[in-house]
């Protein structure tokens, strides 16, 4: 198994049921206690919105696969992501003449929504495929260099604060995801 790191990015992560069990789950693994799997929760390391650049770039120096793990926000990523993304992958470090510090390395996007799969697809609530809206993190992997890999997508994964919902279903889903993602990460 090849190092990975993973960025933790949903804004509310003590509040989220999903990321909070794919998180847990891969922190008990032997791979997180050997160093091979790296987390980072970006709005817990940096709750004011300040990024470490620096500290955030030699993460990613350091690792073979870069998973980001998200709840998909207003079709797009959460804003501690996209802030994140605008600092770390910056010119010269991930794009532009110099800026090859990410080549050859894997992307997995590993990713929630609450809606259920058939919302999103034409004619369906979102009325566009899920891989339609993530074309801007695709062409983020190839102005990196980075091998985009297929997207890990949960789907039905309803935590909205104010909702009073059955979480049984939304945990097994978490553990369910949690595993294929763990699978994923040992064959790359």
């Amino acid at each position: 198994m090849k190092t990975t790191l993973l960025i933790v990015a949903h804004p509310h992560f003590n509040e989220s049921v999903t990321s909070q069990h794919i998180t847990q789950f891969l922190q008990s693994t032997s791979e997180a206690a050997n160093g091979i799997i790296s987390i980072r929760i970006i709005s817990e390391l940096y709750p004011d919105g300040k990024i470490d650049v620096t500290e955030e770039q030699k993460a990613l120096l350091e690792a073979e696969n870069v998973v980001l793990l998200f709840p998909f926000y207003w079709y797009n990523v959460p804003a501690i992501l996209k802030l994140w993304m605008d600092e770390v992958l910056e010119y010269g470090f991930a794009y532009g003449k110099t800026g090859d510090k990410l080549k050859g390395k894997n992307l997995l996007l590993s990713l929630s929504t609450g809606g259920p799969e058939e919302a999103y697809q034409p004619g369906g609530r979102n009325n566009n495929y899920i891989a339609d809206y993530l074309l801007p993190m695709k062409q983020t992997a190839f102005l990196t260099g980075m091998n985009f890999l297929e997207p890990l997508v949960s789907y039905g994964m309803v935590n909205i604060k104010g909702i009073d919902i059955d979480k049984a279903p939304v945990i097994e889903k978490a553990k369910t995801h949690a595993l294929k993602l763990y699978e994923i990460l040992q064959v790359l």
